[in-house]
C-alpha cells in the first residue's frame, strides 16, 4: 500500500482520507502543494488507491512536462477509463469531439470544437455522478496542456453535485499561476494542503524506518541541512553514508559522483559561474558576474547551459540551482584554493555583514583581526535574529582561525547551548575557565558551565560551579545577581528549597542594585517561585512585575523567563486554562528561535497540565514527542524530563508495562543527573500507578520516603511539590493504617485554607471523607465527601473530581444510600471512561457491580422529578408549589420521599443530585 511509505505523514493523509470519506453535496478540491521530491505524488496515489473504497469513481490523469504541448493529453488520460456508457448517451456533437479527443475517430477538415469537448467532459461527469460521488484526480497540475486546462476549467466551474477534485502542483509561483484555472462554484471549496519540508525529528523517523538504521542527532542534522528537509533527497543521502557522519566539507560518494558527472559534462567554461552561483547565499546575475569577471552576455550563455541541462534555473535576476545536492556537489568538487579565491572576491561584493564574513572566513586559513571583528559582529546580529545555531557556527569560525579569546568561547557557548548542542558549550566553557585567571570573566564562565550542568548533566554540580564563581565575581553587581539566581535555582532543584529562598532574595536586592531590568524581572519571577513551592503562596505583585520587566529577547534559560515562570505558577495554582495557552506561546516561541534544549522543559509541564485537564490523548502525544527530542539531544536532564513526561501519559492511560519501563528510564538518568526535586516525579507518578492498580502497600513503599520532606516544610503541599499526597493517603486508609494518614490529611486541609488551593481543598477533603468512613463515621464522613464536590467546582481537574465521585458513591452505597450511590457511581464511571483512564474505569465499574447496581437511575414518580427539579433550583416550598398549583404541604411530602429515594439530607445535595443525572 502507498500508505505505508508515508511517515511522518499521518495529519496529511488523515485529512485526504477525511476528504475523499464525506464528499459533500457541492463541489469540493483538495489541492497538494509542495516542492518536487516532497511525497505530493505519494500522498496523491494513497488517496487515489483508497478512493474506490470510499464509494467514488475515480477518473484519474498524471500529466508529464514532456506531454504538455499535446493538445487534450490529459483529458484523454481522465476520461480513457470512464464507463462506456456515459460517453454513449452524449449528444452528436459532444461525441464526436470527444472521440476525436479519446483517439477514437480521425478529426475531419473542420477542426473539433473546443466548446464541445468542455461540454462533453461536464456531461460525462455529471452523467457518473448518478450512480456515485465522482473524484477527479490530477498529478502535478502545472503540467496540464492548456486545451485541457481550458476544458477543464469551464467544467469545473459548472461541477454541480458530488464531484471531488485531489490535484498536486508544485508550491513555486510560476506552477501556482499555471494552475489558477481551478476554480469551483463555492470560492472556499478549494482546501490547499502544503508538504513542508521534514524537520530533523521528521526526517529521522522517515529514515530510521525505511533505511533501517538510526543516525546521531549531529549527523540528522546535516542530512537535514543538505536536503533542506526533502525526504527523496535525505534518504539517498542516509543510504549512502557509510559512517554516522556526514562530513560537511564532502558529500557521500555515491551521490558526489552523480554530482560530479552531471557538472563536468557541461565543460569547465560555466565552472567559475556555478561555483560562485555555489557559494553565495542568495545567487544574483550581479554577483556572479562581478564574482567571474564575465561580462553579462557572456554570463547568460553559460547559465544558459547550465540550465538546459538542468542544474540551474535563471529567473530574471536570480539564479539557483535546482537542488541543494547540486550546489554542494560543485562546491566540494573544487580545489580549496580555488574556493577560498571565490570567496575573498564574493566577500568585496555581497552587503550584509553575516554573508561577508562568512564570505571572508572561507577564504582566509588565518584570522586577522578584521577578519575576527567580523566575525563576531556578524554573530551577534544572527543571535538577534533568533538564531543561535548561526550564531555559534560564526563565533567557531573565528576559534577555528586562531581567535581562541575565552571570551569569543564563552559567547560561542552560549549560543550552543540556545541551539541544543550542551556538549560543544562544555568543550568550550572548559577551555575558558583553564585559559582564564581568577576574576569576573572566570566567574561568568563558570556560570555558563554551571548552566550546562543544570540543564544536561548535575543540579548538584552546577550549584557547586555557581557558589565557585561567586567568590570571583567582584563588584560586577549585574553578574552576582544572574549567578544568584541562577544558583537559587539550582539549589530549588537540588533539594535545597531553604537555601534557595535564602539566595534569591539576595538576588533580588543585588538586582535592584544593578538597575538592569531584565535582570530583576528574573530574580522577581525565581523569588515567586521557589516561595510558591516552599508554601508561602502566590505573590502575584512579582509575577507582574516580572512580566512587566521581560525582555522576550533576552538570550536566558527558559526556566528563569517571567513568561515561562508565570505559566507554570498559573498551572500549579490552578489556572489551567490559562497556563495551556500560556504554555503553548512560550512553545512556539521556542520553535521559531530554534531553542530545540529548551523544548523538553516547557513540553514537560504542557504534557502535566493537559493531564490535570483530562486531555490525555494530547499528552501522550506531545509525550512521545519529547522523547524523541530528548534521545536526539542526550543529556541526563532532557532524557529524565522526557521518561518521566511519557511515563505519566502512559500511567494514566493505564499502560503498565511501559509506564515501568519509562519510569526505570527516568530513575536511571535523575541518579545521574542529581535532580532531586523533580526526581519525586516519577516516584509520584509510580506511586499513582501503583494505587491505580490496587498495589496499595507497594505504593506505601514507593510514597512514604517523599514525606520527610514535610518536617522540613510542612506548608509545602501545592501540586507541584505533594501531588503524591492523596495516593500516598488512600493506600494508607485501604490498609487500615488510619493514624498514619490523618496528618497528612490535616496538613493538606490547613494549607488548602490558607492558600485558598482548590486543589488542596477538594483532595483533602476527598481524603478526610475516606479517613472519616474507615472510622464509621459516615455522616461527617458524606459531609467531607460533599465539601470536596464544591471545591472541585472551581478546579477543571476532571480526573480528580470522578476520583471524589467515585469515594462519594462508594459510601453512599455503603451507608444504604443507594440511590444516590449509584448516581456517583455512574457518574465516575463515565467519566473515567471518557477520558481514557481504563484502570479507574474498571474500579468503578467493580464497585457497581459489588453494590448490585442495575444500570437505572434512582426512580422517582413524575410528580416528584417536577418538585425536584425546581426545588434544585432554589426555589422555596412555596415557590414550587405556586409554580405546580399544589399545596406546600404535598411539596413537604413529595421532598420527604425524594430524600428518602436518593439517600440525601439537604437542598444542595439535591441540587448536586439532579445536576449529576442529568449530566
Amino acid at each position: 500500500m502507498t500508505t505505508s511509505r508515508l511517515l511522518g505523514r499521518e495529519a496529511e493523509i488523515r485529512a485526504v482520507t477525511e476528504f475523499l470519506a464525506a464528499p459533500g453535496a457541492v463541489p469540493s478540491a483538495l489541492v497538494i502543494e509542495g516542492e518536487p521530491g516532497i511525497g505530493k505524488t505519494t500522498l496523491w496515489l494513497a488517496g487515489v488507491e483508497q478512493a474506490p473504497a470510499h464509494g467514488l469513481t475515480v477518473l484519474s490523469a498524471r500529466p508529464a512536462a514532456a506531454e504538455s504541448a499535446l493538445s487534450h493529453s490529459t483529458l484523454a488520460d481522465l476520461l480513457g477509463n470512464a464507463d462506456e456508457a456515459a460517453l454513449s448517451v452524449l449528444p452528436d456533437p459532444q461525441r464526436v469531439a470527444m472521440d476525436h479527443v479519446l483517439l477514437r475517430a480521425e478529426a475531419g477538415e473542420a477542426p473539433t470544437d473546443p466548446r464541445a469537448v468542455s461540454a462533453a467532459l461536464l456531461s460525462v461527469v455529471h452523467r457518473l455522478c448518478t450512480a456515485s460521488p465522482v473524484l477527479l484526480a490530477i498529478d502535478d497540475l502545472q503540467w496540464v496542456d492548456d486545451s485541457s486546462a481550458r476544458a477543464l476549467a469551464y467544467a469545473a466551474r459548472r461541477f454541480a453535485g458530488r464531484v471531488t477534485v485531489l490535484a498536486t502542483t508544485r508550491n513555486d509561483r510560476d506552477s501556482i499561476d499555471a494552475t489558477s484555472w481551478l476554480q469551483l462554484s463555492a470560492p472556499d471549496s478549494i482546501r490547499r494542503i502544503r508538504l513542508r519540508p521534514f524537520d530533523s525529528s521528521g526526517l529521522h523517523e522517515v529514515i530510521t524506518t525505511r533505511v533501517g538504521r538510526s543516525f546521531p542527532r549531529a549527523t540528522m542534522l546535516e542530512i537535514q541541512a543538505v536536503s533542506h528537509g526533502n525526504p527523496f533527497y535525505g534518504l539517498e543521502l542516509a543510504r549512502s553514508l557509510e559512517g554516522n557522519t556526514l562530513d560537511p566539507a564532502s558529500l557521500p560518494t555515491s551521490l558526489a559522483e552523480v554530482v560530479r558527472t552531471r557538472i563536468r559534462g557541461l565543460g569547465d567554461g560555466v565552472r567559475p559561474a556555478l561555483l560562485a552561483v555555489a557559494c553565495l547565499a542568495i545567487p544574483t546575475v550581479a554577483l556572479v558576474a562581478g564574482a567571474t569577471g564575465d561580462d553579462a552576455d557572456d554570463l547568460m550563455a553559460l547559465l544558459a547551459v547550465a540550465e538546459s541541462a538542468g542544474i540551474v534555473d535563471v529567473d530574471g535576476s536570480s539564479v539557483r540551482f535546482t537542488h541543494p545536492l547540486l550546489a554542494r556537489g560543485v562546491y566540494t568538487d573544487t580545489p580549496a584554493p580555488l574556493r577560498r579565491s571565490m570567496h575573498a572576491r564574493l566577500a568585496n561584493l555581497v552587503a550584509d555583514p553575516e554573508s561577508r564574513a562568512r564570505h571572508l572566513a572561507l577564504a582566509a586559513t588565518e584570522g586577522t583581526a578584521e577578519l575576527l571583528d567580523a566575525l563576531d559582529v556578524a554573530s551577534e546580529l544572527a543571535r538577534k535574529r533568533g538564531a543561535p545555531s548561526a550564531a555559534a557556527e560564526l563565533l567557531d569560525l573565528g576559534l577555528e582561525l586562531g581567535g581562541h579569546t575565552p571570551e569569543r568561547q564563552i559567547r560561542s557557548a552560549a549560543h550552543h547551548v540556545g541551539a541544543g548542542n550542551p556538549r560543544r558549550a562544555r568543550e568550550l566553557l572548559d577551555q575558558a575557565i583553564s585559559r582564564s585567571g581568577p576574576g569576573s570573566l572566570r566567574a561568568n564562565a563558570l556560570m555558563m558551565l554551571a548552566v550546562v550542568e543544570l540543564f544536561d548533566d548535575s543540579f548538584v554540580e552546577g550549584a557547586g560551579l555557581l557558589e565557585r564563581g561567586l567568590d570571583e565575581v567582584g563588584d560586577d553587581s549585574a553578574l552576582r545577581a544572574r549567578m544568584l539566581v541562577t544558583l537559587s535555582f539550582a539549589q530549588l532543584n537540588a533539594g535545597r528549597s531553604a537555601d534557595a529562598l535564602t539566595v534569591v532574595e539576595d538576588a533580588v536586592r543585588v538586582a535592584t542594585r544593578s538597575e538592569v531590568p531584565t535582570l530583576l524581572g528574573q530574580a522577581l519571577g525565581m523569588r515567586a517561585m521557589v516561595q510558591f513551592i516552599r508554601g508561602k503562596g502566590f505573590d502575584r505583585a512579582d509575577v507582574r512585575r516580572a512580566l512587566q520587566l521581560d525582555d522576550p529577547r533576552a538570550n536566558v534559560p527558559i526556566a528563569f523567563r517571567p513568561s515561562m515562570q508565570s505559566a507554570m505558577l498559573a498551572a500549579w495554582s490552578g489556572q489551567l486554562e490559562t497556563a495551556r495557552d500560556a504554555l503553548a506561546s512560550v512553545h512556539r516561541g521556542c520553535r521559531e528561535r530554534g531553542e530545540e534544549g529548551e523544548l523538553v522543559f516547557v513540553a514537560f509541564h504542557m504534557c502535566f497540565v493537559a493531564i490535570w485537564l483530562g486531555e490525555l490523548r494530547e499528552a501522550g502525544e506531545l509525550a512521545e514527542e519529547t522523547v524523541e527530542r530528548a534521545q536526539q539531544l542526550g543529556g541526563n536532564v532532557s532524557l529524565f524530563v522526557a521518561f518521566t513526561t511519557r511515563a505519566a501519559a502512559r500511567a494514566y492511560a493505564g499502560v503498565e508495562p511501559d509506564a515501568r519501563s519509562d519510569l526505570a528510564h527516568a530513575a536511571a538518568a535523575s541518579a545521574r543527573s542529581g535532580f532531586v526535586t523533580m526526581a519525586e516525579w516519577p516516584v509520584t507518578v509510580l506511586g499513582f500507578l501503583e494505587v491505580s492498580l490496587g498495589n496499595h502497600a507497594e505504593a506505601i513503599a514507593t510514597l512514604a520516603p517523599l514525606t520527610t520532606k514535610l518536617t522540613e516544610a510542612p506548608e509545602a503541599t501545592e501540586i507541584i511539590a505533594a501531588s503524591f499526597m492523596p495516593d500516598l493517603v488512600e493506600a494508607l486508609v485501604h490498609l487500615g493504617r488510619l493514624d498514619e494518614a490523618e496528618p497528612l490529611v490535616d496538613v493538606l486541609e490547613r494549607n488548602g485554607a490558607r492558600l485558598d488551593r482548590p486543589w488542596m481543598s477538594a483532595v483533602g477533603a476527598r481524603c478526610r471523607g475516606m479517613l472519616l468512613a474507615a472510622r464509621g463515621d459516615v455522616h461527617g464522613a458524606l459531609r467531607a465527601l460533599e465539601r470536596a464536590m464544591v471545591e472541585h467546582d472551581c478546579l477543571p481537574m476532571p480526573f480528580e473530581r470522578a476520583r471524589t465521585q467515585l469515594v462519594l458513591g462508594t459510601v453512599q452505597r455503603r451507608w444504604r444510600h443507594e440511590q444516590s450511590g449509584t448516581a456517583s457511581l455512574r457518574a465516575a464511571s463515565a467519566a473515567f471512561e471518557h477520558l481514557g483512564t481504563p484502570l479507574w474505569a474498571t474500579r468503578a465499574r467493580a464497585e457497581l457491580d459489588r453494590a448490585g447496581a442495575d444500570g437505572t437511575q434512582p426512580v422517582l414518580t413524575p410528580s416528584e422529578r417536577r418538585v425536584a427539579r425546581l426545588t434544585a433550583t432554589g426555589m422555596t416550598n412555596g415557590e414550587v408549589a405556586e409554580r405546580l398549583f399544589i399545596s406546600p404541604k404535598t411539596v413537604e411530602f413529595h421532598l420527604a420521599g425524594i430524600y428518602r429515594k436518593l439517600g440525601i439530607r439537604s437542598r444542595a445535595e439535591l441540587g448536586r443530585h439532579m445536576r449529576e443525572l442529568d449530566d
